[in-house]
């Protein structure tokens, strides 16, 4: 695809800028995702990177709910990468060095039995890349990140893939102002909400999709933000929405639900 510019949550040394990386070379870093998705809005960038699902720690609610409420943006790609967490050090550091750890809390939470083992006093940080900067110049200082802060700031790895699971990987959408066209292998991102005083209706719904023998990748419920006990639904199934099948399942939702919104058609990665 044709890259002008695109922005992401920020800073550098971010697994979303690798992720940003693999699509192109003009990265602008945002410092929140709501900031990223208004970069795109307003066409100061062409796409721009987010993460909306982790594999371990689950959905990215800022991401869900702006693209809910706030922007009406295209999922115009989706990338996928494994999360391996590394154990980062100034130069000649050793762990007999090391007394106290810096990361983004969610990296400290899959790291916590690497922590625990080895006696380490963890801190939070505001990103990976913040933890990285934060040791530079200090032995007794470590922080955990992946392999792209180390060129930044010239720190070394004295322990690679930490994490206390293996299989933990983070999604990450490329967002646009269109719809990806169709590819032969595509998925549909949508959110609705059902009437709350119809029984069955969630079931009534996920009928559609198996009527028709179309395939649910994910569902995942959010509260709508309009009182307890009311949620907004955001399902991926396979398929592309200006498909005359999937159009059809499209329109048939719509007309049993409260709201609904298409969030893009994109290649499956």
């Amino acid at each position: 695809m044709s890259i002008t510019s695109i922005s992401f949550l920020g800073p550098k040394g971010t697994f979303t800028h690798e992720a940003a990386s693999m699509i192109g070379e003009d990265l602008i870093p945002y410092c929140t995702i709501p900031a990223v998705m208004q970069s795109v809005a307003n066409n100061e960038t062409e796409y721009g990177v987010v993460p909306i699902e982790n594999s371990i720690e689950g959905p990215v609610g800022i991401t869900l709910d702006s693209l809910a409420h706030k922007f009406d943006l295209k999922i115009f790609k989706e990338i996928i990468i494994p999360i391996n967490q590394n154990l980062i050090v100034n130069p000649g550091c050793t762990m007999d060095d090391i007394e106290e750890v810096f990361s983004h809390q969610q990296a400290i939470a899959q790291c916590g039995e690497f922590i625990e083992k080895n006696r380490l006093q963890p801190h939070y940080a505001v990103s990976t890349a913040n933890a990285a900067k934060s040791i530079i110049g200090d032995k007794s200082k470590a922080a955990i990140g992946n392999s792209k802060v180390v060129e930044l700031y010239d720190l070394e790895i004295l322990k690679s893939n930490i994490q206390d699971t293996d299989n933990n990987q983070t999604r990450f959408v490329v967002l646009a102002n269109k719809d990806h066209e169709i590819t032969g292998r595509d998925k549909t991102s949508i959110i609705f909400s059902i009437y709350e005083d119809r029984p069955g209706e969630l079931y009534k719904i996920l009928g559609i999709f198996q009527k028709n023998n179309i395939n649910l990748t994910k569902i995942e419920s959010r509260p709508s933000k309009k009182g307890l006990g009311k949620y907004l639904f955001f399902v991926d199934f396979y398929g592309h929405k200006d498909d005359n099948l999937i159009g059809n399942i499209i329109d048939e939702i719509d007309e049993n639900t409260y709201f609904l919104k298409v969030l893009g058609s994109y290649p499956e990665f």
